[in-house]
């Protein structure tokens, strides 16, 4: 950790000395940025020629992107987290869709028992939404890419023909068709015994005919590739859809020769483009380029999951409260004299995972309210406050540092209030144990995690713009392209304050202000629900 304990004297300049020690770790000058966004590319062109790699760059076979024309029903399963997500997805054909779904709650006995209790649970969380909601499959008329096979299973005398549906699996699959897929390894809290290694459709295909559903599972989609599909449906296409939110993942549309282990298959002859899920969240699990702290040393020796998915420990929600809570508890524990709460904690600080990222939002929400917005970084869907400027210090001159709260304007000081009100009722502390002082340290932490955050983040957004030739690192080359389209999805980019803001400025850095100004960055609507429906139809299209 910095050098927060046996301090040689507890002066005020001692003190700031030990904070601007942790900012400078987490600094990220426009070289790193550029070192790193490199690093990136060199692993997308290593993943793309050979297999194994952490950042495995699977191919989808996803060979169509939606142009919002298309028309059908389908169903939609959803696992990527707490909740699984039963939907009813019926597409309009003008951009729009309809949607009826139901959740059901992943226990975490299911997350870490045995698969095929996991997936019988699917099975039957399928069958309760049909009982609730009896579906309709999609008919000829509705759907013009319908082949003949398909038209004719629906229109047969069977009385219960199969409803097609599409598997959203929000984790690293090998995939070796539309509907199939090898699981590599869990994440996100998952440790199912008995599926690493197995074809996730056929383990749900299975559970469906051990309970007898005339269902069909004929897509397995990520998450990341439905934010594209669904993005690309409503905006009229789409270069790379990205998760980021309690995990990151990004999946582009890529040259089909560029992916060379493929070998001489008939995907590979087939030419045209491809769907590639990078699986980003481990890229670089050496550390040997990311910014590594103490902070994220702490965290990944903790985790379920030690030395993988570094990317996104670095990034995703599921982990920054974490990070900002081990900087907080280093500040509370400092020696001789405790820099942060008296020296006091509280069991949610002390809890593991004890600070949710939903917490820094809360603060950093609370400090930038009332500043203006930068209209022209907007996400196109997405919460008001996520659009604010950036403020990274205190907003006036005669401050030499943010711990001297006194000279600061009295509305930053009500701002400082307000989070030391979010501090008591959040984290359970005492009131006389957290000072303005206290409120402004906490802000700062919370800011800097996630401004690193954003910044490696666009990082990845700017590799993907390097790789398919809508950019050149530095600058310099400005694309043909009106709009370069980008779906997003996630808690983050969707809600917190300034990711998107931060987002843009380290891509800016990156590839030049001209091209940033043409990425159109939205939200996908449900990306992970109509994302599975819109894959389906494509499997429907192929024969699956």
């Amino acid at each position: 950790m910095s050098p927060t304990s046996a301090l040689s004297g507890s002066s005020d300049a001692s003190e700031r000395q030990i904070l601007d020690d942790i900012e400078s770790q987490f600094q990220l000058s426009d070289e790193s940025l550029v070192k790193i966004t490199k690093q990136f590319l060199t692993d997308f062109h290593l993943g793309l020629s050979e297999y194994n790699h952490a950042m495995a760059m699977i191919p989808t076979f996803v060979t169509g992107v939606p142009n919002g024309s298309e028309t059908g029903t389908f169903l939609a399963l959803d696992l990527g987290g707490t909740n699984l997500r039963v939907c009813e997805v019926q597409l309009l054909g003008n951009h729009k869709f309809t949607l009826r779904q139901q959740k059901y709650r992943v226990s975490e006995a299911l997350k870490t028992g045995e698969a095929s209790a996991l997936f019988d649970y699917l099975a039957d969380s399928v069958d309760a939404f049909l009982t609730e909601f009896p579906s309709s499959p999609t008919s000829a008329p509705a759907d013009p890419f319908a082949t003949s096979a398909a038209i004719d299973l629906l229109q047969s005398n069977d009385p219960s023909p199969s409803v097609p549906l599409g598997l959203t699996f929000s984790f690293p699959v090998e995939q070796t068709a539309l509907n199939r897929g090898k699981i590599l390894t869990w994440t996100k809290g998952f440790s199912a015994k008995n599926a690493v290694g197995h074809d996730v459709v056929q383990l749900l295909q299975d559970a469906f005919d051990r309970k007898h559903l005339h269902v069909r599972c004929v897509a397995l989609v990520n998450d990341t590739v439905g934010a594209l599909l669904s993005r690309a449906y409503i905006a009229g296409g789409c270069l790379l859809g990205s998760i980021f939110g309690t995990g990151t993942n990004g999946a582009y549309v890529e040259k089909v020769e560029n992916i060379t282990k493929l070998g001489d298959s008939p995907a590979r002859q087939k030419g045209g483009h491809m769907v590639v899920n990078t699986e980003w969240g481990a890229f670089n699990n050496s550390r040997t380029t990311l910014p590594t702290t103490p902070y994220d040393n702490k965290l990944d020796r903790e985790s379920i999951n030690p030395r993988l998915q570094a990317f996104e420990k670095f990034i995703s929600g599921m982990y920054l409260g974490e990070i900002t809570r081990n900087i907080l508890l280093s500040l509370i524990d400092a020696a001789p004299k405790p820099l942060l709460f008296n020296g006091h904690s509280s069991a949610e600080l002390n809890k593991h995972y004890g600070l949710d990222t939903s917490v820094m939002s809360e603060v950093e929400e609370a400090w930038e309210q009332g500043r203006a917005p930068p209209s022209e970084t907007a996400v196109e869907g997405a919460s008001a406050i996520n659009n604010v400027s950036v403020s990274d210090g205190p907003a006036t001159k005669s401050a030499a540092h943010f711990t001297e709260v006194e000279q600061l304007s009295a509305e930053d000081q009500s701002r400082l209030e307000r989070i030391r009100n979010i501090l008591i009722q959040r984290l359970g502390l005492q009131a006389a144990d957290v000072t303005l002082r206290d409120a402004a340290i906490v802000r700062w932490a919370a800011s800097l995690v996630a401004n690193r955050a954003a910044k490696l983040s666009g990082c990845a957004v700017a590799a993907i713009l390097v790789q398919t030739e809508r950019a050149k690192l530095g600058g310099g080359f400005v694309p043909n392209e009106e709009r370069i389209i980008i779906g997003v999805d996630g808690s983050l980019i969707e809600h917190y304050p300034n990711f998107n803001t931060r987002l843009r400025a380290s891509v800016r850095s990156l590839v030049g202000e001209e091209v940033e100004k043409k990425v159109d960055i939205g939200l996908a609507k449900d990306g992970s629900g109509v994302g599975a429906a819109l894959c389906a139809l494509q499997a429907t299209k192929q024969g699956h």
